[in-house]
């Protein structure tokens, strides 16, 4: 993914929203849905989690990959709903689409047939080599703190994709942790380290777009390093924010701002409902 550089150096509270002009103010939804959709282009096949994922993959047909096919989790391929769906499993995703098959033949045929160019995904902790808990908060299985939905597609999707996009809401030490509270999702290096079973095909998670700014993983065995920032956000408090020692980019960049034609894609068309966007 190529990030522009900006000149915005002022740098701003996390609870500030970002903004593009002084009338125009941003929030972290929307800053969140269009550096998503952005990392899209070039991209063909994407498998779309719940909530953002689902709506930057939308905004990417209408901006930098027109042509992009997205399968949900539901079984449906190649969707083009005329509306936001509320769910992966919305029924306006049937019509117009290319298929609708069972879940067991999307999972079996799709994901592990390695015919995924990018599972977008979200998860409840993220960890420096993208290995991800979606499962339960707090160390006692049988009384945790939070228990979660758990893993839904993310498992098959880490394990069949060429590369896994993370969208984080926020950006904080209970999310970026050192040791995961449970493991639901392995990437391919702590896979490895279980010596058994089929390891995951792909790279696992290369890119995770949060409200500080940009993670990337280079290469299986590498860290998640911050390779961007959004306009406003000091590097130090992304340091800060995150539960490892979290190495920064020397060639650390400086994100542009959602455009007003995206933010009215997204704001009039997309979801003028607020389903998503908060």
């Amino acid at each position: 993914m190529t990030l522009s550089a900006h000149d915005t150096t002022e740098t701003r509270s996390r609870d500030e929203p970002s903004e593009t002009t002084s009338s125009d103010v941003v929030t972290s939804s929307e800053l969140l849905t269009v550096h998503s959709a952005r990392a899209l282009a070039g991209r063909n096949v994407v498998f779309a989690g719940h909530g953002l994922p689902t709506l930057a993959v939308s905004l990417a047909q209408h901006t930098v990959a027109p042509d992009i096919e997205i399968v949900y989790e539901s079984g449906v391929t190649g969707a083009r709903p005329p509306v936001m769906p509320r769910s992966i499993s919305d029924s306006i995703l049937v019509p117009g689409a290319a298929s609708v098959m069972p879940m067991t033949h999307l999972f079996n045929y799709v994901l592990q047939g390695q015919r995924i160019d990018v599972g977008f995904l979200g998860a409840a902790q993220v960890d420096k080599f993208g290995n991800l808990n979606s499962t339960l908060i707090g160390e006692d299985w049988e009384h945790p703190d939070s228990r979660l939905p758990g893993s839904g597609g993310a498992i098959e999707a880490m394990a069949g994709a060429a590369e896994i996009f993370l969208v984080m809401r926020r950006h904080t030490p209970r999310t970026f942790v050192e040791s995961l509270d449970f493991v639901t999702s392995p990437g391919s290096k702590k896979a490895a380290e279980a010596e058994v079973g089929s390891m995951p095909a792909g790279s696992g998670v290369t890119h995770v777009i949060t409200d500080l700014g940009i993670m990337t993983r280079f290469a299986r065995d590498e860290e998640l390093t911050l390779t961007a920032v959004h306009p406003g956000v000091d590097p130090a408090e992304a340091v800060r924010q995150t539960g490892w020692n979290l190495q920064v980019s020397t060639d650390l960049e400086t994100t542009q701002p959602p455009t007003p034609d995206e933010l009215a894609l997204l704001r009039e068309t997309l979801d003028p409902t607020r389903i998503y966007l908060r």
